[in-house]
């Protein structure tokens, strides 16, 4: 246990509070139960948020759980990134170090960032995935040395939480399911005006179900007696009490303030001013104390003891004596670690602060910056370049404040703090032209800048420029969510290269404005690529050069494939090679590969993605890695070859998960449900789906999620659900940036949604918006599904009065689509048929021989429901054509073996089908033992004729090594054909087949007869 918890409050006596106290200890409780627990403390200025975390944590220890403090530091009008986190994990590690130790294992390198003490903080790369992909890992962090024991985070002055702070509670609050973890965030309520940063988070986070919130209110006249009672030690005089009482409003910290004054006799002449009051215990102490409080409050908000003498200049006995009066008034309070000082509460900091005069304040800082640049131990080396550059800025030293804001701006985009960084940066602008010439030349790319490619300077020696501060500001807005404040920056450089001959600067920041279009929903950002290209065409080969082209070419592969996509990636990738840009070859190999696909060129394509993968994964590309997962088995699936896509998937979302990819997991979450669905396991397939909603950290990623969602509710018969899913998913994709993967999709759902409630019209318009925006090469895997979904509603709508008027052109234009677009794999070619099928049944010229060869199609395909699907459509084919009891006897086993896989999926629609044709045609879907030969149903699941005598054996309990004895097999062959059995019925193990094949009535009695 963390012991002792730090204690600043004067009163011995604990009062009130016992509502809000219950509503900590119950959250501690819930807990302690493995329900992790978020609670908001707010309240006005010294009404008792801090001595309320005090009692509580005193509590928690006792009741064995650790806690661990943080607060939020102020220095000057800056806050240190991330450092009550830093603080609360220091903390832990202190309490817990084997515990943290294991739970950081493996990404040491990673939250080095957040706790130095765990290593060396690798450079990496720096994305918009950089900071969520950090606090993905903090979050696990915490859940993981929460496992066993409940730990309890507190986080105080959030009013005063630097912006990558704030983000990382957020995450933090959001994303949290595990653990017996408590987080408590205490902040100022009267310091959240309107344009406060912490009132958007605060409005947020009360949406969310899972946070709690809670308002210290002031002490009643009761209250503030007993409290009163408690700091004299004696009954106090109820003349007092109401004099207190009335000049307090129930302050507490007043209520202490005043009573303390009253005690020492300093109440005579005391004002009424806020100030004031908070003054009377200063002005009261020696001058040296006074001095030294002056002192402190300029420093922060806790002042090392070392840095404050050196500040101070005082004798060191001189010193300590000013300290102990300060501290003997309670006035300052020593730090829990017992190496600095600060003051017992922050609104008398506040009032000492404001007291001090502007040069005053300016001397002051400057004395603390060349303290600290004489001996930079004097402080924690994480905190050290951050302060430096406040005490310069406040110092009013534009020669010295310039390049301490680089340096701390440098050490913000280390920790992925890049909304301190964006801030660090325009200050340094700010600061440019004011500082002297001679200090801006001596100032090198190398050291400052990240983001810009040298193309053919120096950074070593070519002076740094303003041009370059923009440069990383505007990435750095980008990373951080701020993307008006960047592109606001990217359009001042742009405007500044009009009068410069630099093209490929110029091309650079018209990359970046593409990119903030785009984030801002402000349109495809294809224009501004272009320009880029435009600028760079004709230019030697450069790494800006190499990256406009792979940035078209992927533009291209999700907007406008084709032929001059393929082009682009592979001029991109040349051109990477031509200059040693290895990140942006693998990037723009993953493209490449994709579109090879896409081209027909399936095998190289895929090739090529595994290629880039493994290349990835060997030298530590993390993003292109997270790509290469997303692409190759989404690839796959586009071919048909969904068992293959399944297993990448689930080691491409492990990977994304390890290295925080939050997006990249949301895709391959998706893409993993699609294949999951194709496969025939649709409540995994819903789970997937509901990863990818989860986990992603941007919009299309989610919208990919619903519509998987959609999907599946549809295919469920639960067309309300469908909708609203589709519109969720309409909402998260957005109308800016329109791209056929999505849009093809979205499309194909509205069909179904439409055709299930009977408005053919909407089903035909829907159509008609796809038909004219048209199937780009490589678009057919979307293509076929929303043809096959129009073809059927025609049908379906056959007999519909409303329907026929136009349905003659709607079946031509589906017709004349259907020839135009390509097959390109077996699945596709299957799905052509399939569309043709339907087309004629919408023009009642469908035949058994029509769909015998569908069906036939699918049998060489692992799409069971899809297999389900054209049965029953035969199975109808063949009873309008029945003639005799052979066709009838094939209908009776096509439509037991549909029905089998529709009950298993939750296919209502399908299953009411199945059994309404049935029961038309007077047949009886169970198994017959007699004269007519049934159809296994194991051939509705696949499973070949091996793997049916394996599940058998199985289903009567026996072990891979007797499956081995009995069909004359080895162990390990039986082994791989129980592992393809558990993945055809989609089942996680040996009993749940059992009882599949139990359900479906695969094997009689007899066959499962032990002795047989």
């Amino acid at each position: 246990m963390l012991w002792p918890v730090e204690t600043r409050s004067v009163s011995p006596v604990f009062v009130g509070r016992n509502d809000e106290l219950d509503t900590l200890n119950d959250a501690l409780e819930r807990a302690g139960a493995a329900e992790p627990q978020a609670l908001l403390l707010g309240g006005e200025a010294g009404v008792g948020k801090t001595r309320l975390v005090e009692e509580f944590a005193t509590a928690a220890c006792r009741r064995g759980a650790v806690v661990a403090l943080g607060g939020c530091v102020e220095i000057g009008a800056d806050g240190l990134p991330f450092a009550p986190f830093s603080t609360a994990l220091r903390a832990l590690r202190a309490a817990l170090p084997d515990e943290l130790a294991e739970a950081a294992a493996g990404q040491e390198d990673e939250l080095a960032r957040l706790l130095p003490e765990l290593g060396e903080a690798t450079s990496g790369r720096h994305d918009e995935q950089g900071m969520a992909r950090l606090f993905e890992l903090t979050a696990r962090l915490l859940e993981r040395v929460a496992a066993e024991r409940t730990v309890v985070v507190a986080l105080e002055d959030l009013h005063w939480a630097d912006a990558s702070t704030r983000h990382l509670l957020a995450y933090l609050l959001r994303t949290l399911r595990t653990g017996r973890l408590v987080v408590l965030a205490t902040y100022r309520s009267d310091d959240i005006h309107r344009r406060h940063p912490l009132r958007p988070l605060l409005a947020e986070l009360d949406r969310l179900r899972t946070v709690r919130r809670l308002e210290l209110a002031r002490f009643t006249r009761e209250e503030v007696g007993r409290q009163i009672a408690g700091i004299l030690a004696a009954e106090p005089d109820p003349t007092q009490v109401d004099d207190i009482f009335e000049r307090s409003d129930g302050n507490a910290f007043f209520v202490e303030e005043l009573a303390v004054a009253g005690a020492e006799g300093c109440c005579t002449g005391l004002t009424d001013s806020l100030r004031d009051l908070l003054l009377v215990r200063v002005e009261a102490l020696p001058e040296s104390a006074q001095r030294v409080a002056r002192i402190v409050a300029e420093g922060g908000s806790t002042v090392e003891y070392r840095l404050l003498a050196a500040v101070a200049q005082l004798a060191e006995d001189d010193l300590i004596e000013a300290l102990r009066a300060a501290v003997g008034a309670n006035l300052l309070t020593a730090t829990p670690a017992g190496d600095g000082y600060r003051f017992r509460h922050s609104l008398v900091r506040e009032a000492v602060a404001d007291d001090l005069l502007p040069g005053e304040r300016s001397r002051l800082n400057r004395r603390y910056a060349e303290a600290l640049e004489a001996d930079p131990q004097l402080v924690p080396a994480d905190a050290r370049v951050t302060r430096l550059a406040s005490y310069w800025y406040q110092a009013h030293d534009p020669a010295k404040a310039l390049p301490a804001a680089l340096d701390a701006s440098v050490v913000a985009r280390r920790r992925h703090a890049y909304s301190e960084q964006l801030r660090l940066l325009e200050r340094a602008m700010e600061l440019w032209d004011t500082a002297p010439e001679e200090v801006r030349g001596a100032l090198r790319p190398v050291d400052y800048t990240d983001v810009y490619p040298p193309c053919g300077c120096d950074p070593a020696t070519t002076p740094l420029r303003y041009l370059d501060l923009m440069a990383e500001a505007a990435v750095a807005g980008r990373f951080c969510g701020e993307r008006e404040r960047a592109l606001k920056i990217t359009k001042k450089a742009l405007r500044i290269l009009q009068d410069e001959h630099d093209p490929q600067r110029a091309a650079w920041f018209w990359v970046q404005r593409s990119r903030l279009v785009q984030g801002l929903a402000r349109g495809d950002g294809w224009q501004e690529l272009g320009t880029a290209q435009d600028l760079v065409r004709g230019l030697p080969p450069s790494e800006v050069h190499a990256d406009v082209l792979a940035n078209a070419a992927a533009w291209s592969m999700l907007h406008e494939p084709g032929p001059e996509a393929l082009a682009a990636a592979e001029r991109a990738v040349e051109y990477a090679r031509m200059v040693g840009a290895r990140e942006i070859e693998l990037n723009a190999r993953v493209t490449l590969g994709t579109l090879m696909v896409d081209a027909g060129d399936v095998d190289d394509g895929i090739a090529e993605l595994e290629r880039v993968k493994d290349a990835a994964l060997q030298e530590g590309v993390a993003h292109v890695a997270g790509r290469a997962y997303t692409n190759l088995p989404s690839e796959l699936e586009s071919v048909g070859r969904s068992r293959e896509a399944v297993p990448i998937q689930r080691e491409g979302i492990a990977f994304a998960r390890r290295y925080g990819l939050l997006d990249s997991e949301a895709w391959v979450w998706g893409n993993l449900s699609e294949s999951l669905y194709a496969l025939g396991q649709w409540d995994e397939a819903a789970e997937a789906a509901a990863g990818a909603l989860g986990s992603a950290a941007s919009a299309k990623p989610r919208g990919a999620g619903a519509l998987h969602l959609a999907h599946i509710a549809l295919a469920r018969g639960d067309t309300a659900e469908a909708a609203r899913r589709l519109a969720v998913a309409r909402a998260h994709y957005g109308t800016h940036d329109p791209m056929p993967q999505a849009q093809l999709p979205v499309a194909r759902i509205a069909i179904g949604v439409a055709a299930e409630e009977g408005r053919i019209l909407d089903t035909r318009a829907e159509l008609d918006r796809a038909l004219a925006a048209g199937f780009p090469p490589g678009t057919h895997r979307y293509g076929w599904p929303l043809l096959l979904a129009a073809a059927t509603a025609e049908a379906d709508a056959r007999a519909l009065p409303a329907a026929a008027e136009g349905r003659a052109e709607a079946l031509d234009r589906l017709a004349e689509a259907a020839r135009k677009l390509t097959t390109g794999a077996p699945l596709w070619q299957a799905y052509e048929r399939w569309t043709r099928a339907e087309l004629h049944r919408a023009r009642g010229t469908a035949t058994a021989l029509v769909w015998s060869d569908v069906v036939t199609d699918f049998e060489r395909l692992d799409r069971p429901y899809d297999l389900a699907r054209v049965r029953r459509r035969l199975a109808q084919a063949l009873l309008e054509e029945a003639t005799g009891d052979d066709e009838r006897d094939r209908a009776t086993e096509l439509l037991r073996l549909a029905g089998a896989v529709s009950d298993h999926l939750g296919a209502r629609p399908l299953a009411e089908a199945v059994a309404l044709l049935a029961q038309r045609a007077r047949l009886t879907l169970t198994p017959r033992a007699a004269a007519r030969r049934a159809l296994d149903p194991a051939e509705s699941l696949g499973l070949t004729s091996r793997e049916r005598d394996v599940l058998r054996l199985v289903s009567v309990g026996r072990t891979n090594r007797q499956i081995a004895e009995e069909l004359f097999i080895s162990p390990k062959t039986a082994s791989v054909h129980v592992s393809n059995i558990l993945g055809k019925l989609g089942v996680a193990g040996r009993g749940e087949a059992a009882a599949v094949a139990h359900r479906l009535g695969m094997f009689p009695a007899e066959a499962l007869d032990p002795t047989r």
